[in-house]
């Protein structure tokens, strides 16, 4: 199973989406400065999330989510 998800940064405004096989240690990555492209947003918090079967669906769900409107879905706009 893959997984797409969006974190949020408790402290400025700043969603990032992303993909995955393991989520909770994804997630753990984020907030722990691992990751440089999130490390100055930390910390976060899981806001949204949806499994696929294959990477190729979720790959292709993650592209639709980094949208506009793809964005506004997340937040519920």
């Amino acid at each position: 199973m893959f997984t797409v998800y969006a974190i949020s940064s408790t402290q400025r405004k700043y969603i990032y989406v992303g993909l995955t096989s393991e989520l909770s240690a994804r997630i753990n990555r984020h907030n722990s400065g691992y990751e440089r492209t999130t490390r100055p947003y930390r910390p976060f918090e899981l806001i949204f999330m949806k499994e696929f079967p294959t990477r190729a669906e979720a790959r292709e769900f993650e592209k639709y989510l980094k949208t506009t409107r793809g964005k506004r879905e997340i937040l519920g706009l």
